[in-house]
């Protein structure tokens, strides 16, 4: 249920509204919009709640809402919701792509690919300090040993950085070095670790279960909300098939889907997704042709000795060339790249000069 408040609705009627709402027992979420606020009501609700809450001050209407993801769906927030890190804006119509490392290594490799990913583009640098792995004799990252790497790679490059986070308990230490938290297909029901990025303001980057249907995608990222952090970014990876000839199998038709079903901002992971290197660009220019905002590549100076996803990672000169691509399909689309970081959207590739 959501109640819509008036345009001229005072902020002590938005407040007495919200008091009556938790007098009932039920949680309110306000969402501030450009000329009007919306209150959510969050629970099971029952049908004369709407009449008791039509009568307050400052009400203009209270609707059901039939989603079963109440803050996630455009039935409660109709406007594109824009995730701001810093100077980027994902969501805002300019593509951002985030690329580095799958996993934090080596000090030298992973300054060297920070270094790359930026001067062809990127506008976000990535790395696993922590990595769930289907393997427990796999490597499972550096830990807070890689954080530091990644702290280090960002005042060398500026890009702010995307990492993951697998252990509520972890979630302040990787939130002192993180700009977004990424939360990974396993931990699409781990609801601990929802609810603990949740609350916190950083950004967060939801990534789909590799079982997950599109609508407990959603409701994953409802646990997040209903925490007080709207700022989340929703992450196709593949689904689990019967297919066998890709690592996953990439869903490009759930970017429009859920584009269509929710206000929240789309990147796909191709690499993940397909788990080949030579698929990751085909497969990236589609997922952007389809509508997502953005991308998320795993990049690596010397793939042969990458201590995870070798095989689905980017060359530097691989990578470069995707960008270049990217940029000629976004023109087209009308869509541009978002400005590099630190520079002026007026100077940036995509405000009308081809490469």
């Amino acid at each position: 249920m959501i109640v819509v408040m008036r345009t001229d609705a005072s902020p002590e009627q938005i407040e007495a509204v919200r008091a009556k709402i938790r007098e009932l027992g039920y949680q309110d979420r306000p969402i501030q919009g450009v000329e009007r606020t919306v209150v959510c009501v969050l629970g099971q609700v029952y049908p004369e709640m709407l009449d008791e809450l039509s009568v307050l001050d400052g009400v203009e209407t209270v609707l059901r809402v039939s989603k079963p993801y109440k803050l996630a769906s455009r039935e409660v927030h109709p406007m594109d919701t824009v995730v701001r890190v810093g100077d980027l804006e994902i969501g805002s119509g300019r593509v951002v792509v985030m690329a580095g490392q799958c996993s934090v290594d080596t000090e030298e490799y992973t300054l060297a690919t920070a270094q790359a990913v930026r001067d062809a583009g990127a506008h976000v640098l990535r790395g696993g300090a922590f990595k769930p792995r289907t393997s427990p004799h796999s490597f499972e990252g550096h830990g807070a040993k890689g954080l530091e790497l990644l702290a280090r790679a960002k005042a060398i490059t500026g890009l702010p950085i995307i990492t993951e986070v697998m252990d509520p308990r972890d979630v302040e230490l990787v939130a002192e070095t993180a700009d977004i938290l990424q939360i990974g297909s396993r931990n699409g029901q781990n609801f601990a670790l929802l609810k603990e990025v949740g609350r916190t303001d950083k950004p967060v980057l939801l990534k789909r279960g590799m079982w997950a249907t599109v609508e407990e995608w959603l409701l994953a990222a409802e646990h997040i909300m209903t925490q007080g952090n709207h700022n989340v970014i929703l992450c196709e990876r593949g689904i689990r098939t019967f297919e066998t000839a890709t690592r996953f199998t990439f869903d490009v038709n759930a970017i429009p889907f859920v584009k269509r079903e929710s206000h929240l901002p789309v990147v796909a992971d191709p690499s993940h997704g397909t788990g080949r290197w030579y698929l990751v660009e085909p497969v990236a220019l589609a997922a952007i042709a389809a509508g997502a905002d953005g991308l998320i590549i795993e990049v690596h100076v010397s793939p042969d000795h990458a201590l995870s996803d070798g095989a689905q990672s980017l060359t530097p000169q691989n990578f470069a060339r995707l960008m270049e691509r990217l940029d000629v399909l976004c023109q087209a689309l009308g869509r541009p790249l978002h400005p590099a970081v630190g520079q002026a959207p007026s100077a940036a590739r995509g405000d009308g000069q081809r490469p």
